[in-house]
């Protein structure tokens, strides 16, 4: 079924495609829910754990705000708050960069490294129980590649 738009013509998803629309739509929130449930016991969402890996892969532990925004596809304002509760449960700290008094660094306190050195391993055998060991390694492959693309194009969306 074709329908016009401003724009042109909307070609609409045939039954197949909007069946694998549908059922990365369904993937994507419930595995999201139960990775931010196994990390709840922990005191942790999603994000803190995002910004925790981040920051725990980063040259000695510390990334720019505005990188660590980019890299966890947050606003500026909302890391900042992010940033506020996780300098309260002592995971992270803020630091001024040396060579731009507008800038600032988050750090991984010893305390969000013994918090990430706890974690991983139980957060990598949730991914593992959820979505790793549930298929084979031809379809992960397959899914990684077939996702790749479209990773790139979001991203160069993003950066426009």
């Amino acid at each position: 079924m074709e329908t016009q738009t401003a724009d042109g013509v909307t070609t609409w998803l045939s039954e197949d495609e909007q069946r694998a629309w549908r059922i990365h739509l369904d993937v994507s929130r419930l595995l999201m829910h139960q990775l931010e449930r196994d990390l709840q016991p922990f005191g942790l969402t999603n994000n803190d754990y995002e910004i925790l890996v981040n920051l725990s892969e980063a040259e000695d532990r510390r990334m720019r705000m505005s990188d660590l925004a980019r890299s966890t596809l947050q606003s500026k304002s909302r890391l900042s708050h992010q940033i506020t509760r996780m300098e309260s449960a002592g995971l992270v700290r803020r630091e001024n960069c040396d060579t731009d008094r507008r800038g600032l660094f988050a750090v991984l306190t010893e305390q969000g490294w013994a918090t990430m050195r706890e974690v991983a391993p139980r957060h990598v055998a949730s991914v593992r129980a959820h979505f790793i060991d549930l298929m084979t390694p031809e379809a992960l492959a397959a899914y990684g590649e077939a996702l790749t693309p479209v990773a790139a194009h979001l991203r160069a969306e993003r950066a426009r």
